[in-house]
């Protein structure tokens, strides 16, 4: 009789527990986060569409119009870069290194500096000016940091502990809703965010996909980033393009993170004296440089370069040196510290070398541009599964992932021989150390006048994860 009694008791325990209001409110409040995500990055993506589309359509108004862009564009860049240096501070950049820096702080207030609601308004809006005046930035890295930010916000709504876990769930969430690629998603949290699979967070990436995806296929529908293309390589001279598509691409995403960490250092240094002043100046000279090439490859290295990697996947055809002025434009958009991705205009650059090589190979120029987006991508974040995983769910080319995995970690390796640091985490040490900094102001301001109430932009400082 005891042991029943015993399995009466536990039974009434659990349904005692089940129907409390703190068992479900964390719960609650976290699938509203995930919700509120996949519902924001809907958004922001339709936005951002046309902000672009504002854009070409002022490029091509008048017979003077094709030059709007060296006004436009500079005075953009210097709006953007003074705006978020001194009304939305840490929203500079893609917004994927914040998320990393931020999962390495331990305390909620430093965590909170990088990822608040203030920076998700500020990180949208700047994107979405960023693309309206030809900026070559995406949106996906910025969703990164937004998700993230919702997230955090969750944890101090919900009352949760898991704080790292809901930030790493956060910009999965952001990544697989910006791309209606899951599994990349996942992948991304393991390899890139992470750098290890950690089984308590499991379910939190997990949920927060699930439910961000249910709610941008809700929005938008589920459909296929670039559509379907079918990239296997069969004859010699395809396997030939894996070779150079993956070692070329490899190099040239090392190069271009090599040199995108000496500029971010480089130019941390020389803006000191007068950071938003210096900054601003440096972002209108990014701008019009950006301006110049795009006027002279006829504006198809402004924007996301979608349209482009699009026509190539589609084994259409576009400049042969498309690739070179796009990496260019990304470069100097990234080192402008103005917001904006990566991903996107990688993807694109890397869609373009791949097209160049498969039109000296003779073989199938979207084989060519598959192939060169998995070479350089690898090459640029050197997440090699990110990389394979994220372009086979964008092409849905399911046929050819032994041909993916193959170019994707050539492109890693050759990488990693250019530059030791991973491009995000390397960019991540800049936020951290700031946040060192500042919190160690903050302890001897507190030391000095008394206990801190208000973080340097106004908001009220967390009391717990």
């Amino acid at each position: 009789m005891r042991p029943r009694y015993k399995n009466v008791k536990m039974f009434r325990r659990s349904r005692v527990m089940w129907g409390s209001w703190r068992i479900w409110e964390p719960r609650l409040v976290f699938w509203f986060g995930a919700l509120a995500i996949g519902v924001i990055s809907v958004l922001f993506a339709r936005a951002a569409d046309r902000a672009q589309e504002l854009f070409d359509t002022l490029r091509h108004t008048t017979e003077f119009s094709p030059y709007l862009p060296l006004i436009i564009t500079p005075l953009g860049f210097m709006f953007c870069s003074y705006i978020a240096s001194t009304v939305f501070p840490n929203s500079q950049g893609s917004g994927i290194p914040q998320a990393i820096a931020a999962r390495h702080l331990h305390e909620p207030q430093l965590q909170h500096r990088l990822l608040n609601l203030r920076i998700v308004i500020g990180k949208i809006a700047l994107t979405i000016v960023g693309l309206f005046c030809g900026a070559s930035i995406g949106r996906e890295g910025p969703t990164v940091q937004v998700g993230a930010s919702i997230m955090i916000q969750t944890a101090r709504l919900g009352k949760m502990i898991q704080t790292k876990g809901l930030i790493v769930a956060g910009s999965a969430a952001g990544i697989a809703a910006a791309f209606n690629t899951p599994l990349a998603g996942i992948v991304f949290a393991i390899e890139e965010m992470s750098r290890s699979y950690e089984s308590r967070a499991n379910g939190l990436v997990i949920s927060a996909i699930v439910l961000s995806g249910l709610a941008a296929i809700g929005l938008a529908g589920n459909y296929t980033y670039f559509g379907y293309a079918s990239a296997i390589a069969v004859k010699p001279e395809d396997w030939l393009a894996v070779v150079i598509c993956g070692v070329g691409g490899g190099v040239l995403g090392g190069l271009f993170s090599l040199y995108s960490l000496k500029a971010a250092r480089r130019l941390k240094r020389w803006a000191q004296p007068d950071p938003v002043k210096r900054m601003a100046l440096f972002a209108g000279i990014c701008g019009l440089i950006i301006a110049v090439i795009g006027i002279g490859f006829g504006g198809e290295t402004f924007g996301t370069g979608y349209s482009q990697a699009k026509t190539v996947i589609e084994g259409g055809s576009i400049n042969p040196g498309y690739f070179v002025g796009k990496l260019v434009a990304t470069f100097l958009s990234l080192a402008s510290g103005i917001p904006g991705g990566l991903f996107a205009p990688s993807l694109s650059v890397g869609a373009g070398f791949g097209s160049s090589v498969a039109t000296v190979l003779g073989i199938s120029v979207s084989l060519g541009a598959i192939l060169g987006m998995a070479g350089y991508f690898a090459g640029v974040v050197q997440s090699p599964m990110t990389a394979f995983v994220i372009i086979l769910e964008m092409t849905d080319n399911h046929d050819g992932i032994i041909t993916l995995m193959a170019t994707s970690m050539l492109g890693y390796i050759a990488s990693r021989v250019i530059s030791a640091e991973p491009l995000y985490h390397g960019l991540s040490r800049a936020f951290i150390a700031d946040s060192i900094k500042y919190q160690r102001a903050q302890v001897r301001s507190t030391s000095e006048d008394g206990p801190a109430t208000k973080e340097k932009d106004g908001t009220e400082a967390p009391r717990s994860a």
